[in-house]
């Protein structure tokens, strides 16, 4: 993980719930044309694709306020959440937001791997009958460690909707997947992946180092044509990332 400050977005709707009235719906033309929304202050979702939305959230003041970036995914009439944010409201906010802007609710969610920014919000995500996806070795880890635990499994490859989930073997974490969505070419690299200002590796307390060249090679092999990568910190980039990933690790 980094350390740095999240950058100031500039919102086209307000969304927070400390304001005494709550600003206008928009009808479905404005929410076609706005890009950038601010749901409060520790949530930004920003469309950087048709159809693919990245959510950043920030870590509490015990973790340095961290932002740490996720997905949501339009599926038809619904929506697919990658990664639940910091904690239970984040994940609460987000799917309130799916559900009310873009009329898209979330129908089913992935978890990356099983560290806190991608599985804290998945107690309100069950409670709501949101299946939550994850890596059988997420399951197992997060058992293990006292999280939040996905409610659906997979063990390599698996097909939700638009979006492939794919496990490249350890790197960050020994159970790190990326998912890819093929219509648009997005990858999300999760913290598999750094972002372009990165000057090492970050959290490295439940790293694979020496598995994570193999891994990272595997990924470039199975998805040559991604056009965006999204980290799981940072600003989202091309597949140059893989390469400055690859470059850290030397």
């Amino acid at each position: 993980m980094t350390s740095r400050s999240l950058r100031v977005l500039v919102p086209l709707l307000v969304l927070t719930q400390s304001c005494t009235s709550a600003p206008a719906r928009p009808d479905a033309t404005e929410a076609a044309r706005a890009s950038e929304y601010t749901l409060a202050q520790d949530i930004t979702v920003r469309r950087i694709a048709p159809g693919v939305w990245m959510h950043t959230t920030l870590s509490g003041e015990d973790f340095g306020l961290v932002p740490a970036n996720g997905l949501i995914v339009e599926d038809g009439d619904g929506s697919l959440l990658v990664d639940t944010g910091w904690n239970e409201q984040q994940a609460e906010q987000l799917a309130d937001w799916a559900a009310s802007t873009l009329g898209k609710p979330v129908r089913a969610a992935v978890a990356t791997h099983f560290h806190d920014d991608r599985t804290a919000g998945i107690p309100v995500l069950s409670a709501r009958g949101i299946p939550v996806h994850g890596l059988e070795d997420t399951v197992r880890l997060a058992r293990e460690r006292g999280k939040p635990v996905p409610t659906r499994t997979f063990t390599e490859v698996a097909t939700l909707g638009p979006l492939e989930l794919f496990f490249p073997g350890a790197g960050h974490a020994p159970d790190n997947i990326v998912v890819v969505h093929r219509d648009s070419q997005v990858m999300f690299g999760g913290c598999f992946v750094k972002d372009a200002e990165a000057k090492d590796l970050g959290n490295l307390g439940d790293a694979v180092v020496s598995a994570w060249p193999a891994s990272l090679e595997r990924v470039q092999a199975r998805y040559p044509d991604t056009r965006i990568i999204v980290p799981g910190h940072g600003a989202p980039g091309g597949t140059e990332l893989l390469d400055h990933t690859r470059a850290l690790l030397r």
